[in-house]
């Protein structure tokens, strides 16, 4: 009994077995001509869809609108899909991979979520995209063999043209934008598809490039003259017309192969500062307190270059290539430099309106009103941009006819200055025209004695009608 129900027993397990082997290699047969248990594609269940059923899926999410091509100067030129008679689909590519599926592995797909991409097999008319391909403006560049290698001088100096670096291969553009493309990539930048190359150089080109050198050395020049509060750069557009040339305007080198400076040059620099920064004697704009606003010539006040310690310097400084912010010598200084000398603090003398102000950082500290020089007399007080030279009290003041003491005395021109007046009582109108002093601004007491207080030696003295 135990015999038989033991055959038996055997007999079911290998029927068993039997028919898992069976249903095993039924699948797996199915499975070769199916998408296993558990596959996505493209973010598409696959299972138990036919290869037409999953490609109209495909295709329907798939979109492609051409390419975007960069070149080296991240300048975009677009090729549409429509324009190339871009075409796709995904049947190939399901053959494909249907093929690699081991269908004897199929039960282990039971275990793991297998999700793969595919791109479509493209087509598209290579004629048409020749022709896109030939109207894009980077191919306009000019053909290899014209291209050139030349110093030319423009306003910030000479400059190397070098038509010979980061060429465009086109046919390597070609093939790699057709990869792309076939890719359905929806851009790509040719500097990183190494489609721009360095040319190869002739001797004559390596002769011009061995020049740039050395204009590029001789233009190096970090030095900077501060002018007040303007920095003057001696850079490449300054210092390129400093090169001496020949005759034939060619580059002039020495006996050692280098640049030379030419003569005169660095002085032809310093005059032209100077006459650009040099205030003393000047016409200046001035704006009044009575609102309008005036030119005003002449006077003492003001900065003046030291030309012959200039020269000297620069030859020098560029000579040793030194880089600084230099501020230059004066043979006379104003209290501020640069070509608004005057700044916010400054005595002001109207003498139309027969008053004068005093200014200090821009804030007005004292106002009175004045007699200037008698006009009457032809002794009006002179126009011009002045200064105050000297301060003193406790002095004489002596001329033609006269001795005149007075408490506070703050010279700006000569013998004309600025003083107190015992002998007056009345002070502003039209007194300076018939009444008026022998040339200086006569003021009251009290006011004269804030101003003596306040007023620096150097302080500028604008002195106007």
């Amino acid at each position: 009994m135990r015999k038989k129900w033991l055959k038996t027993s055997i007999l079911i397990l290998f029927i068993v077995l039997i028919q898992l082997m069976a249903v095993y290699v039924g699948l797996a047969i199915y499975y070769k001509n199916a998408f296993e248990y558990g596959t996505w594609i493209n973010g598409i269940y696959c299972t138990g869809k036919s290869i037409d059923e999953i490609n109209d899926e495909l295709v329907g999410q798939f979109q492609y609108e051409g390419i975007t091509v960069y070149d080296k100067n991240r300048n975009s030129y677009f090729i549409s899909a429509e324009d190339i008679d871009y075409q796709f689909d995904f049947k190939e590519a399901l053959k494909l991979y249907l093929e690699r599926q081991n269908s004897w592995l199929w039960i282990d797909s039971f275990w793991k979520v297998r999700k793969d991409s595919l791109t479509p097999v493209v087509s598209f008319d290579e004629v048409k995209f020749e022709e896109c391909f030939e109207q894009m403006p980077f191919l306009l560049e000019g053909k290899q063999e014209e291209r050139e290698i030349s110093i030319i001088k423009t306003n910030q100096g000479y400059e190397l043209l070098n038509e010979r670096t980061d060429v465009l291969d086109v046919e390597e553009a070609k093939l790699a934008i057709l990869q792309a493309v076939e890719n359905s990539e929806a851009e790509i930048s040719l500097t990183e598809a190494l489609c721009y190359h360095d040319l190869e150089l002739t001797p004559q080109m390596q002769e011009t490039l061995a020049m740039w050198k050395l204009i590029e050395d001789f233009q190096n020049c970090g030095i900077v003259y501060q002018m007040g509060d303007e920095q003057i750069a001696i850079d490449a557009s300054v210092v390129c017309d400093w090169i001496l040339l020949d005759e034939d305007g060619n580059f002039a080198l020495d006996d050692t192969g280098a640049l030379q400076l030419r003569e005169g040059a660095v002085e032809e620099f310093i005059e032209e500062l100077a006459t650009e920064y040099d205030t003393v004697g000047s016409t200046r704009t001035f704006q009044s307190t009575r609102g309008d606003l005036i030119t005003i010539e002449g006077g003492i006040y003001g900065n003046k270059l030291d030309k012959k310690a200039e020269i000297a310097y620069l030859e020098e400084a560029f000579v040793n290539k030194v880089e600084e912010v230099h501020t230059p010598t004066y043979t006379q200084m104003g209290m501020k430099q640069g070509k608004d000398d005057i700044g916010d603090t400054y005595i002001e003398v109207d003498m139309t309106k027969q008053m004068m102000y005093y200014y200090q950082d821009g804030k007005l500290m004292v106002e009175t009103p004045i007699v200037t020089g008698n006009t009457s007399r032809r002794m009006g007080t002179p126009e011009g941009v002045n200064y105050v030279y000297l301060k003193q009290t406790d002095r004489v003041l002596r001329g033609e006819g006269y001795a005149s003491h007075v408490n506070f005395w703050m010279p700006v021109k000569g013998n004309i200055g600025i003083h107190d007046a015992s002998w007056r009582s009345n002070y502003g109108g039209t007194i300076y025209q018939t009444n008026g002093s022998h040339g200086c601004i006569n003021t009251p007491y009290e006011a004269m004695t804030k101003i003596y207080e306040l007023v620096e030696v150097g302080t500028p003295v604008v002195m106007f009608y």
